[in-house]
């Protein structure tokens, strides 16, 4: 079972009598309760009382509760009120745009937008290659999903998708300064969304692709890696893939075998696994070695059930139907 851990977050705004022995019967019962005190800072204080933020970690939302009752128990401490610390992170999202350039004066306006903007326009008209020199297309990447496999939340829609999404393009500036927004897509098809994304294309230099399903995610990368003259990455197949081949790496390292000579099974045959299965053999793992499975059990040649032709590439000749076996 998990432990108390930031991804419920909570703040206790109390206000406590200022008599010793309250903030510690206080501090003891979120304690009894199961609640990780990460913080206590002051709010207000007077003689007769203090206003007091207590940050504490929980298990998961019954587990608040049971602590805010603990806390409600207790003589001298009133709750003022409870926040979420996860959902106060997300208001109002959690990016922004900035500009690079102040505009102070009336000659940063006239090079920052008309009529000096105009002469940039031409130049990339007469040389589109510039671009790349000229606006933040070198820089960007468009983190574009349909919201029909978000993490393990399946089929929730694009509207829905996009606090994950925000998340993905907080990364990618923090740790590579790239920047990058989100694009919700509200279509029903694969078509659709390849042609939205070719649409978009021109802003962007490069496209992420995120929580689409299987197997429509395999056809749409392929398509618009066809189409587009920009990077294509479907984040949920390679990214896990590449961090699935590094600790297969340091894994045959640590017990000193042989690519050639490992056996490998990858449970799960959706975007991931595909991916994990592809690279992995490519890395040296022989076709006869990587046992795929979803859930209906082994990936076997001659299988006919809930198989694609992406799973098809992937089945191998073996007895095992299951795990188990």
């Amino acid at each position: 079972m998990a432990g108390p851990n930031a991804s419920y977050s909570v703040r206790f705004r109390v206000e406590v009598a200022n008599r010793p022995g309250v903030l510690g019967r206080l501090t003891t019962a979120i304690g009894e309760a199961g609640g990780n005190i990460i913080g206590v800072d002051l709010v207000d204080a007077s003689a007769d009382q203090m206003v007091r933020d207590l940050t504490v970690f929980a298990i998961d939302v019954p587990h608040v509760e049971q602590i805010r009752k603990a806390v409600e128990a207790l003589d001298d401490v009133h709750v003022v009120d409870v926040r979420d610390r996860t959902f106060l992170m997300h208001e109002g999202g959690k990016i922004e745009v900035r500009s690079k350039s102040p505009l102070t004066t009336r000659d940063d306006l006239s090079m920052a937008y008309t009529p000096g903007v105009a002469r940039v326009c031409l130049a990339i008209a007469d040389n589109p290659a510039d671009v790349h020199k000229f606006t933040i297309k070198r820089n960007s990447v468009a983190v574009v999903t349909d919201g029909t496999a978000v993490l393990g939340l399946g089929d929730i829609g694009p509207a829905a998708a996009l606090p994950v999404m925000e998340g993905k393009a907080m990364l990618f500036k923090e740790f590579a300064g790239v920047d990058a927004f989100p694009i919700c897509l509200d279509v029903q098809n694969s078509d659709e969304l390849v042609e939205a994304v070719e649409r978009l294309a021109p802003v962007f230099g490069g496209i992420n692709l995120e929580d689409i399903a299987a197997p429509r995610c395999f056809e749409i990368e392929m398509r618009l890696r066809e189409l587009l003259d920009i990077p294509v990455f479907h984040d949920d197949q390679h990214g896990t893939a590449i961090i699935t081949a590094a600790g297969l790496i340091n894994a045959i390292e640590l017990t000193g075998r042989r690519l050639a000579d490992t056996r490998v099974v990858i449970n799960g045959a959706g975007a991931a696994g595909v991916a994990c299965t592809e690279l992995i053999k490519a890395m040296g793992v022989p076709h006869g070695n990587v046992m795929l499975c979803d859930t209906k059990g082994v990936i076997y040649q001659g299988r006919e059930s809930g198989m694609n032709q992406w799973k098809s590439a992937h089945a191998i000749e073996t007895d095992a139907r299951t795990l188990a076996d």
